[in-house]
C-alpha cells in the first residue's frame, strides 16, 4: 500500500496534479487504459469507517464521488482514488475480532495451512493488513513464528499486546524490501480483504513477490466479483475498497509481476469471496490445479470478459433502493419501530445511497465499543451497545451486516419474544 512510484502507474507529485488528473480522464490502475464505461454511480458519500463523535455533528463532514467504472481491457472494476490511504487506514475503527465467526473462518484457516503445507516452527507467516492479531494468533498458539504488517496504529497496538510483532506500515515494494532485509521472507505471506484496499495495485503485488521466499505460498482473500454482481452486493461498494475483483482480472494482474496462482478455494465469506494461492512463476514444486482452470472458464462463460455483462448492474441497484425505501415506508406509516444491527463500512453505503437517517432507523448497534457514542458518518444515527435492543423492543431490526446475519441472528433471536422481525436488505428486502 505504498504510494512509491512505479512504471505501471507513477504516483502524482502532488494533490493538485492529482486533482488534475482527475478532472480530465482516469486511468486504470492496473494497466493504465483509460475508464470510460461506469459500472454504477452510488452518488456522494462519505468515508465509511468515519464515525463521527457528538462534538462533530455540526461540523462540516467531507462527501466524495462513489462512482465505480470498469476498464474495457482488463476488465478491472474500479473507483478513482480521491483519499490517500494514509487518510483512512492510518486510524482506523475495524477490529477483526468482534466477529466470533470470523476469528473461527481465521482458526480454520491456521489449520488447513499448517496441514496441506507443513508450516512449523522453522517457516515464517507474515500477513498484510493483520488488523488486531486475529489469525495470526492461532499461528502464534501453533509455535509458528509469525510478523503482521498492519498500516493502523491504533490496532497494531493490540496485536502487539498478544505477542504478534507487527510493523506499523503501508505495504508495497519498498516496505516489502525493508522487511525482508530485517525479517528475511515469507513461508507463508497472507492478506484478507486487503487487495481490495490498495490504490495502487501494482506497487502491491509486486511487493508481494519481493517478501515471498522462493518455494513460498501467497494466499488472498477478498470478495468475488461475480457474487458481487450475481447477489446484487452494491453496499461493498466504497471508498475503502478500491477494486472489486474477478479472478480473471486478479490471475492477469499477478501474472504480470511473476506470481502464478496455483490454485482457489470459493468461501461464503463477505456474501462470496475467493482465497487464491500463488506461488513464483519459477516454482515447479507446486502445479495449476483444476480449480483455476474450472473457475477461468466459467467466468469466461458468464461474460466477465465482455462488457455488455456489466451493464445492467446500475438499474438492479437502483430497483433494490426503492425497494427498501418502499419497505422503510409503509413500516413506519404503520407506527413501526426499527432499529439497525452494526455500523459496518457496507451498512453506511446503504444508508447514504437510500437516504436513511433516523427518520427511519431509530439507531444502530454494534458489538465494536470504539463505535459506541458516535454516528453513522453522513447518515448521523446513533450508534449504541447492543443492550439497547433489549431496551426498546423495535419491531424490526435491520440488519447492516447483513454478510454475518446466521451469527446475528442467533446472538439476537430473543427479538422474538415481542414479536420483533429481522430485515436483511441485500440482495433484495426480506423480512424473517
Amino acid at each position: 500500500m505504498s504510494q512509491t512510484a512505479t512504471p505501471e502507474r507513477p504516483a502524482t507529485s502532488s494533490r493538485v496534479a492529482a486533482a488534475t488528473a482527475l478532472s480530465t480522464q482516469a486511468c486504470c490502475r492496473f494497466c493504465g487504459a483509460p475508464l470510460k464505461h461506469r459500472f454504477v454511480d452510488l452518488g456522494m458519500s462519505p468515508l465509511c469507517q468515519t464515525h463521527i463523535e457528538p462534538h462533530q455533528l455540526n461540523h462540516m463532514e467531507p462527501f466524495y464521488p462513489l462512482c465505480a467504472w470498469v476498464c474495457d481491457q482488463c476488465f478491472l472494476v474500479q473507483l478513482e482514488e480521491y483519499v490517500a490511504p494514509s487518510d483512512i487506514f492510518s486510524d482506523y475503527a475495524y477490529f477483526s475480532s468482534y466477529s466470533d465467526s470470523w476469528v473461527e473462518h481465521a482458526r480454520r484457516y491456521t489449520e488447513q495451512m499448517i496441514s496441506r503445507f507443513g508450516f512449523g516452527a522453522q517457516s515464517r507467516v507474515m500477513e498484510i493488513a493483520s488488523n488486531d492479531g486475529y489469525l495470526l494468533q492461532h499461528f502464534v498458539r501453533a509455535g509458528v513464528p509469525c510478523r503482521g504488517i498492519e498500516p493502523a496504529a491504533n490496532v497494531a497496538e493490540v496485536a502487539v499486546g498478544k505477542g504478534i510483532p507487527t510493523s506499523v506500515c503501508f505495504f508495497g515494494r519498498e516496505t516489502a524490501r525493508a522487511i525482508a532485509g530485517e525479517h528475511g521472507q515469507a513461508s507463508l505471506l497472507l492478506g484478507n480483504n486487503v487487495l481490495a484496499h490498495v490504490p495502487d495495485i501494482n506497487d502491491f503485488v509486486g511487493g508481494m513477490k519481493i517478501l515471498l521466499a522462493p518455494v513460498g505460498v501467497i494466499t488472498m482473500e477478498f470478495p468475488h466479483l461475480q457474487q458481487l454482481m450475481e447477489q446484487n452486493q452494491f453496499d461493498t461498494i466504497y471508498h475503502e475498497h478500491f477494486s472489486y475483483l474477478s479472478f480473471t482480472t486478479v490471475e492477469r494482474i499477478f501474472a504480470h509481476h511473476g506470481l502464478t496462482l496455483f490454485d482457489v478455494e470459493e468461501l461464503p465469506t463477505h456474501g462470496g469471496s475467493l482465497r487464491i494461492y500463488g506461488r513464483h512463476s519459477d516454482d515447479a514444486s507446486k502445479p495449476v490445479g483444476e480449480r483455476v482452470t474450472a473457475l477461468r472458464e466459467r467466468e469466461r462463460a458468464k461474460g466477465y470478459t465482455r462488457l455488455e455483462t456489466y451493464a445492467d448492474f446500475a438499474e438492479r441497484v437502483r430497483e433494490t433502493k426503492r425497494k427498501l425505501l418502499a419497505f422503510l415506508i409503509e413500516a413506519k406509516r404503520a407506527g413501526k419501530t426499527i432499529a439497525g444491527y452494526g455500523a459496518p463500512g457496507k451498512g453506511n453505503t446503504l444508508l447514504n445511497y437510500c437516504g436513511i437517517r433516523q427518520d427511519f432507523l431509530d439507531y444502530t448497534v454494534d458489538r465494536n465499543p470504539h463505535k459506541y457514542g458516535r454516528f453513522t458518518p453522513g447518515t448521523h444515527i446513533p450508534i449504541l451497545h447492543p443492550d439497547a435492543i433489549r431496551e426498546t423492543r423495535p419491531d424490526y431490526l435491520l440488519l447492516l451486516p447483513w454478510n454475518l446475519k446466521d451469527e446475528i441472528m442467533q446472538q439476537t433471536a430473543y427479538i422474538r419474544e415481542w414479536g420483533g422481525k429481522f430485515v436483511i436488505p441485500i440482495p433484495e428486502v426480506t423480512v424473517l
